[in-house]
């Protein structure tokens, strides 16, 4: 029987081994903590669930991250937090000498981790680079822009450290490094030779082996990094977090505390599709209801169904059509329904989807 959400009849903070946390928008925004999202983690640490953390902000150095976590009650090393700094000059040193110059165009910290790599920091376009990576941060500037732009053109491998196009902040949604990255694809011509952040998925491998050196440096014996079937991608955008699951081979929950939006999901193509679906992190220590397919073609999740009818979504929760509409398992039955007729071909204009409230 095809079935599209999972379901657990035990918590997933006891079905999974390593939450791959994702954190702007999911633990916090800005320098604003998300609600639930503290206790929710300690709680899931308590019945032994381990946690990263995996940014697409190049911007900050892990202990930084790792203080402001603390700051939210929370018990965080520096090594549990991933960045895409972290993994593009680890990247970059795959593809080019060592000790060749590199062109930084981002914060400290990815100059830090690019001269951790072994690599040669270069500040000007003049020092001919063998390569120049692209990041964030609030304070960058048209020429930095243009100097990755003028690397790139005389033949620099161009990589950047993540395509995000915007980023939750206290006072909204603001431009991300995607956005700048695409003003300089304007100038260049063409595009970066590869992406060190979601939705690739090299950083969640990277949190796997580091837990594994972490509990073998513990242990003092070797430790292989947790099975992918034991991980769980989190976060709030299915077009990072969500699709950078799926291209690794890993399940993941999307929590809608952030970018991504109910009916967003509904239409999510593929590659897109959260294995869960949560309001926020209190999700990690709940049990996920089954979603199943019965023979006359609704989805039932518990007391929700869902079905599409000439192109129209119908979802009721114990026979209410508004209730429905802010109700978690009418959305998971939904997302089914609809998936199905998606991946049936027809198109996603072709239907008509209620807006969920969720």
């Amino acid at each position: 029987m095809t079935q599209y959400i999972k379901g657990t009849d035990i918590s997933i903070s006891e079905r999974y081994r390593l939450a791959l946390l994702d954190l702007d928008g999911v633990v916090y925004r800005g320098k604003n903590p998300v609600e639930y999202a503290s206790e929710s983690i300690r709680q899931a640490q308590s019945a032994g669930m381990l946690m990263e953390y995996t940014t697409n902000n190049s911007s900050r150095f892990q202990a930084v991250v790792a203080e402001q976590l603390r700051g939210f009650g929370l018990d965080v090393e520096p090594w549990q937090v991933i960045t895409s700094s972290v993994v593009a000059a680890r990247m970059v040193a795959h593809h080019v000498p060592a000790g060749a110059k590199v062109l930084a165009v981002g914060a400290p910290h990815l100059r830090e981790e690019v001269t951790r790599a072994g690599l040669t920091l270069v500040d000007r376009v003049e020092d001919e680079p063998a390569a120049v990576i692209q990041g964030w941060y609030p304070e960058i500037t048209w020429n930095e822009l243009a100097s990755a732009a003028f690397a790139a053109q005389r033949g620099a491998l161009y990589l950047v450290t993540n395509r995000d196009l915007t980023i939750p902040r206290e006072l909204g949604i603001a431009p991300g490094c995607g956005s700048l990255v695409n003003a300089v694809i304007e100038a260049v011509g063409h595009q970066p030779a590869g992406s060190a952040g979601k939705p690739e998925s090299a950083m969640y491998d990277e949190a796997r082996q580091l837990v594994a050196d972490s509990l073998a440096e513990t242990s003092g014996e070797r430790v292989e990094p947790v099975a992918k079937d034991q991980c769980l991608a989190i976060g709030d955008r299915l077009d990072t977090d969500i699709e950078a699951g799926n291209r690794g081979g890993y399940d993941s929950l999307v929590v809608l505390t952030g970018v991504s939006k109910p009916n967003e999901i509904v239409l999510a193509d593929p590659v897109l599709r959260p294995t869960f679906i949560a309001k926020d992190l209190r999700g990690l220590n709940e049990p996920h209801p089954q979603v199943l397919r019965q023979d006359d073609g609704f989805w039932v999740c518990r007391d929700a169904v869902a079905h599409v009818v000439d192109g129209v979504l119908q979802v009721r929760e114990n026979g209410d059509a508004d209730a429905a509409l802010s109700s978690l398992d009418a959305l998971r039955a939904a997302c089914c329904a609809v998936w199905q007729v998606l991946d049936s071909g027809v198109e996603p204009d072709a239907l008509t989807i209620p807006e969920f409230h969720i």
